[in-house]
């Protein structure tokens, strides 16, 4: 996955310092009904923060059942998030630290919880292959290598079907051309549609519309969580919103349900 290039507020974090260091004791000082001093004993079962559903769902598949995630569903951009004194201690607390390469205040999160958490960048991409390679690496990770074969195998039947289903609803039987923002561009594969163009994250150039706009795309599969708005207006193509971030249930199967009912939609209008 491309590295975005977001604002980051890290000086946002910054007054949570001074209280870095009582929840830093409270989650390291054990007492007699807690000897581990917060530190849950896993038994094979880690005790794992995402910093968004993204990451946590990703958690989920590779087999991890306690996963704490820190930034609400309801902020679009991770990065711009403040993190709270329970997330700081629900880092304390934690064995694995997921983050994604622009959310760069993961980091400063573990050392203001005095955290010995192994901190886990996770590359994310909803590209079939690439989720599965990623749920097989947490799922070593985390010693849950069996679950997370289970939920790859479930996950590769279910995909298949998806894939089967848009290509009956091809129009004319054809593949469909796409323009696909960079980061949903797993959403076309999963079509079996032919991207003639990409675009984002950053906004749309008028020179990248006129090079869009003469490829003639059927459809454009915009990212729901960075949209510019229409990108080719009057154009005729069918603009997709594709939702990549899982719901608070942390699965990520009705992640490629809905991008599939969506472009379903939007085919049998182009």
């Amino acid at each position: 996955m491309a590295r975005n290039r977001v604002r980051i507020r890290i000086a946002s974090l910054f007054p949570f310092l001074a209280l870095s260091a009582g929840v830093a004791l409270t989650a390291g000082c054990g007492t007699a009904d807690d000897p581990s001093g917060g530190k849950h004993p896993h038994d094979g079962a880690p005790v794992v923060v995402a910093t968004t559903t993204w990451e946590g769902a990703f958690a989920k598949a590779a087999g991890a059942k306690d996963v704490k995630v820190i930034v609400p569903q309801s902020v679009q951009h991770a990065p711009d998030y403040d993190p709270k004194p329970s997330d700081l201690a629900a880092v304390a607390a934690a064995d694995f630290v997921l983050y994604a390469p622009f959310e760069p205040y993961a980091e400063k999160i573990k050392e203001a919880a005095g955290s010995d958490a192994e901190l886990v960048e996770v590359g994310l991409d909803n590209d079939a292959d690439k989720v599965t390679a990623e749920v097989t690496r947490l799922g070593k990770l985390f010693g849950t290598d069996d679950a997370a074969a289970r939920w790859k195998k479930s996950f590769g039947a279910e995909y298949g079907k998806l894939q089967k289903e848009l290509k009956s609803a091809w129009p004319e039987g054809k593949p469909p051309t796409a323009a696909a923002q960079v980061f949903t561009a797993w959403s076309a594969r999963m079509t079996g549609a032919e991207v003639v163009g990409t675009y984002g994250p950053e906004a749309v150039t008028a020179k990248q519309l006129s090079e869009l706009s003469g490829k003639k795309p059927a459809l454009v599969l915009d990212n729901a969580h960075m949209s510019t708005g229409t990108v080719l207006p009057d154009s005729g193509a069918e603009q997709v919103k594709i939702v990549n971030y899982p719901g608070p249930d942390l699965e990520l199967l009705p992640v490629y349900r809905a991008a599939a009912d969506a472009v379903k939609k939007a085919m049998a209008g182009s």
